[in-house]
């Protein structure tokens, strides 16, 4: 399984924008070849001094897809460069990470 961690900044106070478009998008993801999970996530406001937050602006994708090949479909796939349009302006850094599982 590959795990991908995609730390989204946007310019500042975009990030409501930013999210809604995102979240249109979700059902394209989701019903690509090989994703298991695909969503936004934002800093809590309950968590204290266990996390780092990561701010107003900034927001936590969280995905998981079958195989390496599944996500390189996935990132050159129509709806993603049609999202990468629409919210391409609004984003100031991407940081994106891949993982896979660690052998045991």
């Amino acid at each position: 399984m590959i795990h991908v961690i995609a730390i989204i900044t946007t310019v500042l106070n975009k990030r409501a924008e930013v999210l809604t478009a995102f979240h249109a998008n979700i059902p394209a993801v989701l019903a690509e070849q090989g994703c298991i999970e695909y969503r936004p996530v934002i800093d809590s406001p309950n968590a204290g001094s266990i996390q780092t937050k990561l701010g107003a602006d900034t927001f936590t994708v969280i995905e998981k897809w079958e195989t390496m090949e599944d996500l390189t479909a996935h990132s050159k796939s129509a709806h993603m460069a049609a999202y990468g349009k629409l919210v391409g302006d609004r984003i100031s850094e991407r940081t994106i990470h891949v993982f896979e599982d660690a052998a045991e």
